[in-house]
């Protein structure tokens, strides 16, 4: 088990399709400064991270969050819950039978219920790349006095259709496949990445050991990694929550919901996503503009794809100065 996982439970919930949960026991951790003595970050983590951004040998986004990096840690305090279900506490009783009773908008309500249990009023922001950043949108409506800064990195307030589409392929496969997890993220690859940088990093070489080209040996890598740390129930779950993004539903239009949110929103995009398209969060800003809502959009320029995220640190670390 994480040794430096800490633990809250929420009593009581009731889901947005009508379950209720006698408890859910959500895992978190904390970096930097101690919590309730400096400005506070939430981080929001994607499909298969966790909550380890920061560790020393293992955080995800290191890059951009350590002592004296973008997210400071000797001047923040940085907390980062991990989507229930998604195993990375190694409780089995923790995992989510029925993934399909949750949607982001229940993880975005569970997370901001824990802050206030723990006794954070007010955040500096909540930053989160794909899926996190969809649940950030999400806290941002749900708690509008809750965060100074909404930043959405690689994500959108919605699944689009070309989302929705994807993770109905990683469904199927999911349901169907005899390798499922290894099958779904050898898949999903091929929409974080794009062919500028497979063949920057691979050129059609060849791996002699395999006999097989290099670019194959790596989506096998990839599948055979993520189905040794992840359980099947799991991704299950968040591909599930990455359809469920939707800050509309039973709300109204966008431009009705979008006024609820007091945070300044900050989008940030990649000019080569070819998962959560650019081209969303530019429609975005242009009918946040029109409502008169602050907002920014930035693109990071990279040939690295939807990834480029986890990837191009100093632009990432460039564009948000102005907000750490």
């Amino acid at each position: 088990m994480n040794s430096s996982l800490k633990y809250h439970s929420i009593e009581s919930f009731t889901t947005e399709t009508g379950v209720v949960y006698d408890e859910i026991e959500l895992s978190y951790e904390l970096f930097g400064c101690e919590l309730h003595s400096a400005p506070v970050v939430l981080v929001n983590h994607a499909l298969t991270g966790n909550s380890d951004v920061a560790s020393e040998h293992a955080g995800w986004w290191r890059g951009i969050i350590s002592d004296g990096n973008l997210i400071d840690t000797l001047r923040y305090t940085v907390i980062a819950f991990n989507i229930p279900g998604n195993g990375f506490d190694k409780k089995p009783g923790n995992l989510i039978e029925n993934y399909k009773d949750f949607t982001a908008r229940d993880v975005a309500k569970l997370f901001g219920l824990a802050l206030q249990e723990l006794g954070v009023k007010k955040l500096h922001a909540f930053i989160g790349g794909s899926l996190g950043g969809g649940i950030s949108w999400e806290m941002a409506v749900l708690f509008p006095d809750l965060s100074k800064h909404l930043i959405s990195i690689a994500s959108d307030w919605k699944a689009s259709d070309w989302i929705l589409a994807h993770n109905k392929v990683q469904e199927q496969i999911l349901l169907n496949s005899s390798k499922p997890i290894h099958d779904a993220r050898m898949m999903a690859m091929l929409f974080y990445r794009t062919a500028a940088s497979f063949k920057e990093k691979f050129n059609r070489t060849v791996n002699e050991n395999l006999g097989i080209p290099n670019v194959e040996s790596w989506l096998l890598h990839h599948g055979y990694q993520l189905e040794n740390r992840f359980h099947l129930q799991s991704y299950k779950m968040v591909n599930h929550l990455l359809s469920t993004l939707d800050i509309t539903r039973d709300r109204g239009a966008f431009e009705t919901v979008a006024p609820l949110i007091k945070s300044n929103i900050v989008q940030i995009g990649i000019d080569s996503d070819f998962f959560f398209v650019p081209q969303e969060n530019i429609d975005t800003k242009a009918t946040l503009d029109v409502l008169g809502i602050q907002s920014s959009y930035k693109e990071i320029s990279s040939i690295h794809g939807h990834d480029g995220f986890l990837v191009e640190d100093t632009q990432l670390k460039e564009l948000l100065k102005d907000i750490f």
